[in-house]
């Protein structure tokens, strides 16, 4: 049986997304006109405006849904099949990266607001905390990054030879941790602080300091560079 689409165009001009971007600028479209952009035609007799509107109606009521909505779960509206689920998600993969290419020009190893800023979009949306290690070279440049570990980090899964042996082979010298908590509250475990001496003394028995490890939350973060509870540079901070 065939099914009737209703593309964008078929609205009257008033409601167009197109002439009205055309008109205003992208600033004047709603959420759910910039949505129905990318959606593009609707489907069993729905606009793509009115299938964007379902989408915005649910879980966070807003455009986190596309970070938020699993994937699955996309394609369980009306109108969104796995094609458009995936252009959705790749939307919200690129504002990620957009945020973090935008933050990375200013990011310093020693002002660890610059490094939350730069990964905080990247990682604040995880169910799952992601551990990464970052490589600074002696003008303290960030050279590269790596995911140490998906899902809560333990002292014994921390891979403490790789983390080395990667930033001998970027030719770093000086590391920071970076983990992200799914809950929002940016406040350091017991176990983020054991992860965080471990590596810290293999670091000043190597050379290559652990100079922060700071965690994510939704929109704040925790250094502990800056609360003064790590060693770094061969330096005691007890004193």
């Amino acid at each position: 049986m065939n099914e009737k689409f209703t593309t964008v165009k078929e609205l009257p001009d008033s409601e167009k997304p197109y002439e009205k971007f055309l008109k205003s600028g992208p600033g004047s479209l709603s959420d759910a006109e910039l949505l129905a952009v990318i959606i593009r035609s609707g489907t069993h007799g729905r606009k793509s405006i009115e299938v964007s509107q379902e989408f915005l109606s649910k879980g966070n009521q807003n455009l986190l849904n596309l970070y938020e909505i699993p994937f699955e779960e996309m394609q369980k509206i009306c109108g969104i099949g796995q094609v458009k689920a995936i252009q959705l998600k790749c939307i919200a993969e690129l504002s990620k990266r957009i945020s973090e290419t935008r933050y990375r020009r200013k990011l310093m190893l020693n002002n660890p607001p610059s490094i939350a800023a730069c990964y905080m979009e990247r990682l604040r949306h995880e169910r799952q905390e992601q551990l990464l290690v970052l490589f600074f070279d002696a003008k303290c440049r960030l050279l590269a990054d790596e995911i140490l570990s998906v899902g809560s980090a333990t002292v014994t899964g921390v891979p403490v030879r790789e983390i080395f042996l990667a930033a001998l082979q970027h030719s770093a010298v000086q590391l920071v941790l970076l983990h992200n908590h799914p809950s929002g509250i940016a406040r350091p475990s017991a176990e983020d602080d054991a992860v965080t001496e471990k590596v810290a003394v293999s670091g000043r028995m190597l050379g290559i300091p652990l100079v922060d490890h700071i965690i994510l939350g939704d929109q704040s973060y925790y250094s502990y560079m800056e609360c003064k509870r790590i060693l770094y540079r061969g330096e005691n901070n007890d004193e």
